[in-house]
């Protein structure tokens, strides 16, 4: 059986993740700053109040987890808002780089001795995060968030490799969430799916690749 933990898992792609590997039998351990009653009546292990902008948090979350062997670690905690030139924010970009960008480094690297040989982390990003792919300007914080944890994921999968474990840096798909405000073209459940299978297509022949769920490859 194996042990997977979910960050960002009490609401939308989290916790259809934590939803359907339990499913499949792994062993699930569900990370967020606060439980929902959806995410409780999975039946997984909870473990609450951890802010992924949080350096003392981040190292309290692996202290709690000093006697766990993880086998994948999905960095799906992620904030979208939505800045334009003419209005911007920049407390706002800030606290998104703080999640979106630093937050899954700052969860690897602590949990990085926790994670088994031949083990996986992935890095829910976004296609907006790609500059080849920008045709519309705006969302700086986003933007710029999600082009910086591309890099990471990619930086990543060289230093981890050493470790035999492999990364993937994986576009969900415009996922219908409260994060999108309810748009999108594909549900939670779809997108978690999806996300799944790329995961376990994952190995060191593909690590540090930037995917689509769809398993379309996408330009950075």
């Amino acid at each position: 059986m194996a042990t997977a933990l979910v960050t960002g898992a009490n609401r939308g792609i989290g916790l259809e993740l934590c939803r359907q590997l339990a499913a499949r039998g792994d062993a699930v351990i569900a990370v967020c700053r606060h439980a929902s009653p959806e995410l409780e009546a999975l039946g997984v292990r909870i473990e609450r109040d951890v802010d992924v902008a949080s350096d003392a948090s981040v190292a309290d979350l692996a202290r709690r987890l000093s006697d766990v062997s993880l086998d994948l670690l999905i960095n799906n905690a992620g904030l979208l808002r939505r800045e334009t030139l003419d209005q911007l924010d920049f407390d706002s970009i800030r606290q998104q780089l703080e999640v979106n960008a630093l937050g899954p480094l700052r969860v690897t690297a602590a949990l990085a001795d926790r994670l088994a040989r031949g083990g996986k982390v992935a890095i829910i990003t976004s296609r907006m995060g790609s500059i080849a792919d920008n045709t519309s300007g705006g969302m700086y914080g986003y933007r710029m968030s999600k082009a910086a944890v591309n890099m990471a994921g990619k930086s990543l999968a060289l230093d981890l490799a050493r470790r035999a474990v492999a990364v993937a840096i994986l576009h969900p798909g415009f996922v219908k969430t409260d994060m999108t405000g309810g748009s999108g073209n594909v549900g939670p459940a779809e997108a978690a799916e999806m996300l799944i299978a790329r995961i376990d297509a994952l190995g060191p022949d593909n690590s540090g690749t930037f995917w689509h769920a769809n398993g379309e490859e996408l330009p950075w």
